[in-house]
């Protein structure tokens, strides 16, 4: 088993609030690092709401369906349940009348939705529930790596250096994704098509009752062919044949369901004018090689176009990932000029200090690739903290002050 980097924050979690969600899409290893948990650090019963016994018990009388568990519980795929989110926030307020020290790690829920995305079931938790999320493996648990990355960017520490190649590119990107699949290439094609099918025919119907399932499909593989695109519903609409509305809702339950996401654009009012149109991304790169059908071996070696295009989408996956375990609190933007100037990817603290970075899929880098990064840093002034080119070389370079060539390795190093 691959160690996941959210296990701590899971068991820090547990000792702060009564109850902790851990939501990410199906077959992320929600259920196996709980169940690990449960049996190594935190032991609990578990109960899974893909057995339609369970749901029916769960769903008809949820108080008395808790009060049957005395002790700790892990509660699996828990928005297939909704009713039990009041029943869970009675209870947890009866054990912190009773005893609010002992209060504190009585229920871990897993759900294969966002619950931050469904007010009705977040809300009835609000100051009771801390909410986590297991993405796919990243490529630093791939290659257990110590997690420097984020810590070096966000405190400007880099320092000039080779990193040494462990682990080539390709088989990077291949291999962060689901655990079932990260060593299989044979049945990744008939994997991923039942896992579409299920999310979209019965998973989605379990939060959204809509009329046009069929829409989602070709709606997927639409956003796959624009990854890393400034997002523009209306151009969607017209290339699935749907009303502009319909297709921004039936996009928003794709993220949703944890297959696609946003970076929003980062702006402040300095008085340049700023693009305010968020991009796109899919949650998982080899299920956006597997809608595009892009063979990454060959792309690497014949398509630079290509392969940028799915190295952009990694890097972008890879920063969500780390960013969802990591001690280092920062929001992910993009950045770009009404004339031209951005930055792929801008981490923003809480204290309003940032980093940024501009992402080249090429093995040397030029003055040139900064630009958008200095356009960044002279708008900021000090809240600059750092900004890098991450490229295929194996050197960290120093440009000029604050201005940094890493090599894509050292996220994994």
């Amino acid at each position: 088993m691959i160690e996941r980097k959210l296990a701590t924050s899971i068991l820090d979690a547990l000792q702060a609030f009564p109850v902790v969600y851990v939501n990410g899409p199906r077959q992320a290893g929600k259920s196996t690092l709980v169940q690990s948990l449960a049996q190594n650090d935190w032991p609990a019963e578990y109960v899974t709401f893909d057995e339609a016994t369970m749901m029916g018990a769960a769903e008809a009388n949820p108080e008395s369906f808790l009060r049957a568990y005395q002790d700790r519980l892990i509660l699996d795929e828990v928005q297939m349940a909704p009713a039990l989110f009041r029943a869970l926030k009675l209870l947890a307020d009866e054990a912190r009348r009773a005893d609010k020290a002992r209060a504190n790690g009585r229920y871990l829920l897993t759900g294969s939705a966002n619950i931050m995305a469904l007010p009705k079931l977040s809300d009835a938790l609000v100051g009771r529930m801390s909410v986590l999320t297991l993405l796919p493996l990243s490529a630093l648990e791939i290659a257990k790596g110590a997690g420097g990355f984020l810590p070096s960017l966000m405190s400007n520490s880099f320092k000039p250096a080779t990193v040494r190649r462990k682990h080539a590119l390709v088989d990077v990107i291949r291999r962060a994704t689901f655990p079932e699949i990260t060593n299989d290439d044979d049945d990744r094609g008939r994997w991923f098509e039942s896992y579409i099918t299920t999310i979209l025919q019965r998973d989605v119907r379990q939060i959204a009752d809509i009329a046009k399932l069929g829409v989602l499909p070709n709606l997927l593989k639409v956003l796959a062919g624009r990854a890393g695109g400034l997002i523009n519903d209306a151009d969607i609409s017209r290339a699935i044949g749907q009303n502009s509305v319909t297709a921004k809702n039936y996009r928003i339950l794709l993220q949703m369901m944890f297959l696609t996401f946003d970076v929003k654009p980062w702006y402040r009012s300095t008085g340049k004018r700023l693009v305010k149109s968020p991009k796109g991304y899919l949650m998982d790169t080899a299920l956006l090689c597997h809608l595009e059908q892009i063979d990454l071996a060959k792309s690497e070696r014949q398509d630079p176009h290509i392969f940028g295009h799915v190295f952009e989408n990694f890097v972008a996956t890879e920063l969500l990932k780390q960013l969802t375990s990591s001690e280092e609190k920062a929001e992910l933007y993009h950045f770009r000029t009404s004339d031209g100037k951005e930055v792929d990817f801008v981490l923003e603290r809480r204290d309003g200090r940032l980093a940024a970075i501009e992402v080249k899929g090429r093995d040397a880098v030029s003055v040139a690739d900064f630009k958008g990064l200095k356009e960044l840093s002279s708008l900021i002034g000090d809240d600059f903290i750092c900004g890098i080119v991450l490229y295929r070389g194996n050197k960290i370079v120093p440009f000029e002050e604050n201005m940094w060539a890493v090599p894509v390795d050292a996220m994994w190093s």
